[in-house]
């Protein structure tokens, strides 16, 4: 498996496990309908844990454009690297959305608001006010880079669970930031999915929300840039 497979593999189970849960909360007439929102940040979580295992020996799992980036940025990681990632990375989620789709089509068909169809692919504000969103995903990226680069792995592998300090630490970033926009803290999680949103058939599914599209793309670049480069200052 080549680091370019592992990336889009591994994004495409992110998306796939994170966009599914958010799905089988707020459509109509699935089981889990009104679940809320701990049960989009564990489904969240758990997609982190899953799919940083898939990818990590052989990519780093990075599965976030904005961690690819940071990583550059300080000299952790191949500038020339950086556009294969992230074309895996997008390729990924726009896969990893599809597989969504298909699993709750009759539910999507079943669910007349718009926006809630729009909400199972990208993230939107509660308040909209561009420059707090641009913070509000600028400070959870930051916070989700700077602990993942103080994150040091065991001498001892643990398996799997090498992945999980990952996986909590979004769970901790959603229930503690994810309130004001839906925590996208990844470019490639919310820009894919809304592609897709744009591209697939779905019935009556209003617009994409394009106009929102480049916060959850520029706060999260911006927000892991920076932590990095504090992180690099520091240590």
């Amino acid at each position: 498996m080549t680091p370019f497979i592992a990336e889009l593999m591994g994004t495409a189970i992110l998306i796939i496990l994170g966009d599914g849960v958010v799905a089988n909360v707020i459509l109509h007439k699935t089981k889990g309908n009104n679940g809320g929102l701990i049960s989009i940040t564990f489904g969240w979580a758990i997609g982190v844990f899953v799919a940083v295992y898939a990818a990590a020996s052989v990519s780093g799992a990075h599965l976030n454009p904005a961690v690819t980036i940071a990583l550059a940025a300080i000299g952790k990681f191949d500038w020339a690297l950086v556009p294969t990632y992230i074309a895996a990375q997008m390729l990924g989620a726009m896969l990893g959305a599809l597989f969504v789709w298909v699993a709750y089509r009759q539910h999507f068909n079943a669910t007349e608001d718009a926006a809630t169809k729009l909400g199972v692919f990208c993230t939107s504000p509660s308040i909209s006010s561009p420059v707090d969103n641009v913070l509000s995903e600028f400070i959870g990226t930051f916070v989700f880079i700077l602990s993942v680069l103080f994150i040091t792995k065991s001498q001892n592998s643990l398996g799997s669970l090498d992945a999980l300090p990952v996986s909590l630490l979004v769970l901790g970033i959603g229930l503690s930031l994810g309130g004001p926009t839906g925590y996208a803290i990844n470019p490639a999680r919310d820009l894919g999915p809304r592609i897709m949103h744009t591209l697939l058939p779905i019935k009556n599914k209003g617009g994409s929300g394009w106009s929102y599209s480049w916060v959850p793309v520029i706060g999260p670049i911006a927000g892991a840039v920076l932590a990095a480069l504090l992180y690099q200052w520091i240590v």
